[in-house]
Parts: C-alpha cells; structure tokens; sequence
C-alpha cells in the first residue's frame, strides 16, 4: 500500500496528529529536526511522524541563535590595544630558572 507523502504545518495538525508527536518524541523534538531545501533554495525545519496512512513531514518554527558567544569572550580576554608582548616588558633579574641548572 502505498502511503500519501505530507507536508504540514505543525499548527495545522490535528489533535490527534499532536498527540502521534508527542508519543513519537516523549522528550520534545528538538533533536530531531531536520533542515530541509526546497528547489528555490529557501528552506525550512520538520520533523517527520510516520502513520499508516501517510508519511508527514511536519514544519516547526526553529529560532535560530545568530548572536555568537565567542566575539564576547574574546572581546574581554584580548586587549584592544597592541602592546602585548613590547620592549617594555620586563621580568625580575633576582629570579633563576631551576631548569637551566638540571642540565
């Protein structure tokens, strides 16, 4: 039997289409969702949910976190000048290094 291949909106499905989902993903399906492009190059997040009549791709809002964490972080270790390293570096002379007289 061959089975209609769907896709729906998730707001669209019906009660008993919602509670298919939620038995099929317990834990949400977050995991689970799949990015798919269509011809035009656009694309759009589902999951899929198998029944006896059809298979269902179902479209999901994904929000997607554009904002990288890493600028931050550097932005607060790095110095935003360019002195790091310079002639005016110095160490303390009274300090011997153990590891010169190993050899």
């Amino acid at each position: 039997m061959n089975r209609k291949k769907l896709i729906v909106n998730y707001k669209n499905l019906s009660p008993e289409l919602i509670a298919l989902v939620r038995m099929k993903y317990p834990s949400g399906y977050q995991n689970h969702v799949v990015k798919i492009t269509k011809p035009n190059n656009e694309c759009f997040y589902a999951i899929t949910l198998d029944t006896d009549e059809a298979n269902y791709l179902i479209k999901v809002n994904v929000k997607i976190d554009t904002k990288s964490n890493d600028d931050d972080e550097e932005k607060d270790f790095f110095s935003d000048s360019d002195n790091i390293g310079t002639d005016s570096d110095s160490f303390p002379d009274d300090i011997e290094d153990d590891s010169l007289d190993d050899d």
